[in-house]
């Protein structure tokens, strides 16, 4: 039985210190989706991914990623028409960077409700959505809320993570009242700090409160009871994946059955692995690398 499904869009990402200048740069593959993804899979977890992809190299590197980490692709979609959605990610200063996206009209955008396998939904224990999905189209909306009531409807639990993208929504009012509405859906809520005034209304109502909040840590707030780790002692090299490599921390650490504050810790523990190097997703630990 599948433990996670989850959704999205994954990136072709060209990354370089100074993009006009310089003779080489870094060609990758990723989206929070996929992190999470691969990051519960190298700890065993079964995991599902949905997702367009394009018939490009892109798309065809996309698969060939998730498949060689053990995540089942059987239900990903793919668009012979329209490209991969790329970003171009330039370092400036220490961990800064610049970037910029060309998703209009990709293949992950063209998500749609009728790529959403029902049995394979249902059939999970936990259901993760992403605000980026989203926010990228609206057949791409559509699927994420027929995806949700599917979960609903079976008693599936709804991971959802905020994922503010501003570059995605016409205007802040706009990314408010859509991942207000989507954060009230979740059985368990990931946002950092910035993000909770956007999902304000919501907050009351979820069981499971998680938030991050950078360099001091996160917390979760379960059923009332509020539980704080610090954030791992980690030279960041690239905080590209931080999101979704907490993120399949935390859920691994909640399908083992652990407490509260051992979810933190192992978010917490990925998100440090994923930053320690350069890949939102290559440097993840397997389970045999997990601290004790």
């Amino acid at each position: 039985m599948t433990e996670v499904f989850t959704l999205g869009e994954a990136l072709g990402v060209v990354s370089a210190d100074r993009i006009r200048h310089d003779m080489t740069a870094r060609l990758d593959v990723e989206g929070p989706e996929l992190t999470m993804a691969v990051g519960l899979a190298r700890l065993g977890h079964r995991v599902a991914w949905l997702g367009r992809v394009s018939i490009d190299e892109l798309g065809a590197r996309t698969l060939s990623v998730l498949r060689g980490e053990g995540v089942d692709v059987s239900h990903a979609r793919v668009d012979e028409t329209a490209p991969t959605g790329i970003v171009v990610r330039q370092r400036r200063i220490g961990r800064l960077s610049h970037e910029v996206h060309y998703q209009s009209g990709s293949a992950g955008s063209r998500l749609s409700t009728g790529d959403v396998p029902a049995e394979a939904v249902q059939s999970a224990r936990i259901l993760h959505i992403t605000g980026i999905t989203l926010a990228l189209s609206g057949y791409a909306w559509s699927a994420v809320y027929h995806a949700v009531k599917l979960a609903r409807d079976a008693g599936v639990l709804v991971s959802v993570d905020v994922n503010h993208r501003p570059h995605l929504w016409d205007s802040v009012d706009e990314a408010r009242q859509a991942l207000a509405e989507l954060a009230a859906s979740a059985d368990i809520l990931f946002a950092n700090q910035d993000e909770l005034p956007l999902v304000e209304p919501a907050l009351a109502g979820v069981p499971e409160l998680v938030v991050t909040r950078g360099a001091k840590g996160a917390s979760a707030t379960v059923d009332g009871l509020r539980y704080d780790t610090q954030a791992a002692p980690v030279t960041a090299v690239d905080a590209a994946g931080v999101g979704g490599a907490f993120v399949a921390g935390y859920l691994s650490a909640l399908l083992d059955d652990l407490h509260p504050s051992d979810r933190l810790k192992r978010g917490i523990s990925l998100a440090a692995y994923a930053v320690a190097g350069h890949g939102s997703w290559q440097g993840l630990p397997t389970r045999g690398e997990l601290p004790p």
